[in-house]
């Protein structure tokens, strides 16, 4: 390690010589002073530019999950040191493996200083665990942890449909898992198929894959496959992937794959890996396939099975159906020999129906004769007195008639009288009347009544109405000459009281 660079000036390096002590060399006390600040960001300096990039090996220890900030803090250590250690919020949410408490992983980083608590840590970059051994006792905490929800329980485990519409398939769209799994279909009993493309293995493969579950099971049921509508649901789910190492598999052991096939409403298929593979999604799934194939193969039945077998029973129901036909024909046979023939059932009945008929018909007969002359007994001295009201009737309704004609000739007399009294009392109440005694009705240029000079301009349009017709009028200037009084002669004085008037 470099010592921490001196702001100004050359310091001497602690403890190099005897010299550095002040007690043992007084010429040391005229040393640059520094501020803690400067030697605490000379030591980050010195530290990250040494160990800028490192791998250490150790336990996890002190882990407590995400701050509320989303950065980790935790420390590393094995059985003779420790250290600080941080990971930043955008690199926790990428990294492939979580840390948990006690796991032994190897972390890579650099190393720098925390000034405030004059500190080391490792800033962690990425993370992986420690050897085969070590995911394999995560592996096991993780299955007892999620298996203790019951994630696993048998009770939650759904049945196959017996022969799905359309499958949804979770996979790498450029493998050879979706090429074997629609190859197996196609041989088996063709089948529409969805692909929801995803990576098999990375830092983000697990957050697709749960992604892809979800996003089968959002889908509405019963939609149609056509352009431009909405896909269809399927009725079971494949998630597929190759062999590997428990390194590629390791996303489908990942919290967010196997909770989202536990919740999945649609029965799924895990077929991750070899047969001799097991990840925790084979655990959550309602069926493990040990294959790709296999899964199609649980998927679907055999069509050729199918129809060969319906072909069995359609022969065997023929056969029963002609066996049940021939036994009913020999039964039906047997009984309709013990029956007697149509003709002696029929016989005797025919005999008395007839015997019957010759008995009504003179029965009716004589009864119409008795009553015949039973009417005509009765019908002499009893039709008299209904004629007599018959006729009483008659009369009494021709009178009304008479009656009833005569009120409506007065009415309509008096009804005439009134329309007539009331015509001659419009027309005295007409101005028309008026006008023939002759007078004259003045209009102006509005039609309307005139009813005194004063206020009509000179030149003003007027109408008069007379009773023989009408004639336009102008007001001359001035207005109409005012009529002088006569001048009377003057009257002789007779010596009497004149007259007034």
């Amino acid at each position: 390690m470099t010592p921490p660079e001196a702001p100004t000036g050359t310091a001497a390096k602690p403890g190099a010589n005897p010299a550095a002590n002040p007690a043992a060399n007084p010429a040391a006390n005229n040393a640059h002073e520094f501020s803690v600040s400067e030697i605490s960001f000379a030591l980050k300096r010195t530290v990250e530019d040494t160990f800028g990039h490192v791998r250490v090996r150790g336990e996890v220890t002190g882990y407590r999950g995400p701050h509320s900030s989303g950065h980790c803090y935790f420390g590393l250590k094995d059985d003779k040191a420790r250290m600080d250690a941080v990971i930043w919020r955008g690199v926790f949410s990428k990294l492939r493996f979580k840390p948990e408490e006690g796991m032994e992983v190897i972390a890579t980083g650099k190393l720098t200083t925390y000034p405030g608590s004059s500190k080391y840590q490792i800033v962690i970059e990425h993370l992986e665990p420690a050897g085969v051994g070590a995911l394999m006792a995560l592996l096991e905490e993780r299955r007892k942890k999620l298996a203790a929800e019951g994630l696993f329980a048998q009770e939650r485990k759904r049945a196959l449909p017996y022969l799905p519409e359309v499958i949804g398939v979770v996979t790498s769209p450029t493998g050879a898992v979706i090429r074997d799994i629609l190859h197996r279909l196609q041989d088996r009993f063709p089948r529409r198929v969805l692909v929801w493309p995803v990576r098999v293995q990375g830092e983000t493969s697990a957050a697709e894959v749960a992604a892809a579950i979800r996003g089968f099971n959002a889908m509405t049921p019963g939609g149609a496959m056509t352009p431009g509508g909405a896909m269809p649901r399927p009725d079971v789910l494949i998630v597929a992937r190759g062999g590997g190492s428990i390194e590629d598999l390791w996303s489908f052991n990942e919290e967010v794959v196997v909770r989202a096939a536990a919740e999945s409403e649609i029965p799924l298929i895990s077929a991750v890996g070899h047969e001799t593979d097991t990840t925790l999604i084979d655990f959550a799934s309602d069926r493990r396939a040990p294959t790709p194939t296999a899964a199609a193969e649980m998927a679907v039945p055999v069509r050729a099975d199918l129809i060969a077998d319906l072909r069995d029973r359609a022969t065997r129901l023929m056969r029963a159906e002609t066996r049940l036909v021939e036994s009913a024909r020999t039964g039906l046979a047997g009984l309709a020999r013990g029956l007697p023939k149509l003709g002696d059932l029929v016989a005797l009945p025919r005999q008395r129906f007839d015997n019957a008929a010759d008995r009504l018909r003179g029965a009716l007969s004589r009864v119409t004769t008795v009553k015949r002359g039973e009417l005509h007994k009765a019908g002499a001295p009893s039709l008299a007195p209904i004629r007599r009201q018959i006729a009483e009737a008659r009369k009494r309704n021709a009178e009304m008639a008479a009656r009833a004609k005569q009120a409506e000739m007065r009415h309509l007399g008096d009804l005439a009288r009134r329309l007539d009294g009331a015509g001659k009392l419009l027309e005295s109440y007409s101005y028309q009347g008026v006008l023939r005694r002759g007078y004259a009705v003045v209009r102006d240029a509005q039609g309307r009544p005139v009813r005194s000079a004063a206020g009509q301009a000179a030149g003003a349009a007027l109408e008069i109405e007379f009773a023989d017709g009408r004639l336009g009028a102008l007001v001359a200037p001035g207005g109409a000459p005012k009529p002088q009084p006569k001048k009377s002669a003057p009257k002789k004085d007779s010596g009497k009281q004149g007259s007034l008037l």
